[in-house]
């Protein structure tokens, strides 16, 4: 394990004890769960885009590209409340290599948070106590796009390809900054791409991985696509600066 890997590895460690202490110093859980804002992953700074993985269809052959970096422009920073935040861009293509046409479909990009493992094992989300996924975003690139992103949670479950998904819906056209609620009760649980005949509630107390995908392939769609992401958090109603919108066909686009 390189250096940088192992201090990385130790402080998560040491968080995980720091943490454990504080709740029972506090006796947390004798005055009820707390209800304020979890911060799960915030994107403003190298260490923190290096806390997730990218990955897309030119991964198996396809012609996609995608790039997560530090973006310190302060004209698209604007409005987000940062000076650096992140940025999920690249070419969203359909096509594949010629000698995996009709084999193989192309037409997505995402990222996700990296596993957190530590000496007490891995390190997980518990959003029990909140009611929405909270992000502050930022999208520009091909409008027709804007309907194919999909945020993911994963759960430290037993079948490892399972994803719960939702659809990201944007109310501004602008290019500016906004905060995205989606309901934890209304993501629906996905594997390998397909929708879950039997639906089964979210293990919520236990959230292993957080990330955001972007589908062209699914509408039908291709161009240049960029997304800025400032963080992400789990919120209760109070929080809630606007009222989340609601996806009535879940299914439609997985």
């Amino acid at each position: 394990m390189a250096l940088s890997n192992w201090a990385t590895y130790l402080n998560r460690s040491t968080k995980l004890i720091r943490d454990s202490s504080i709740k029972i110093l506090r006796m947390e859980g004798a005055d009820g769960p707390s209800r304020a804002p979890l911060t799960l992953f915030r994107l403003n700074s190298k260490q923190d885009i290096e806390q997730f993985a990218t990955g897309c269809d030119a991964d198996i052959g396809g012609t996609s590209t995608v790039h997560l970096e530090l973006d310190e422009f302060p004209e698209r920073n604007k409005g987000s409340g940062s000076t650096a935040t992140g940025r999920f861009w690249g070419e969203m293509r359909l096509h594949v290599r010629p000698e995996l046409q009709g084999r193989i479909r192309g037409g997505y990009a995402g990222f996700r948070s990296k596993p957190r493992p530590t000496l007490f094992g891995e390190m997980v989300d518990d959003v029990s106590n909140h009611q929405f996924l909270a992000l502050r975003l930022r999208l520009g690139g091909d409008p027709r796009l804007r309907n194919s992103y999909f945020v993911n949670l994963q759960t430290d479950g037993p079948i490892t390809t399972d994803l719960w998904q939702h659809r990201l819906y944007f109310q501004r056209n602008d290019g500016g900054w906004e905060d995205v609620f989606i309901p934890f009760e209304n993501f629906i649980l996905t594997n390998t791409g397909e929708l879950v005949q039997h639906q089964i509630a979210m293990m919520r107390e236990r959230i292993r991985t957080v990330g955001i995908s972007l589908l062209g392939g699914n509408s039908g769609v291709s161009g240049s696509y960029d997304l800025g992401i400032d963080s992400i958090r789990a919120v209760n109603e109070e929080d809630v600066t606007r009222p989340p919108l609601i996806e009535k066909d879940p299914s439609h686009g997985i």
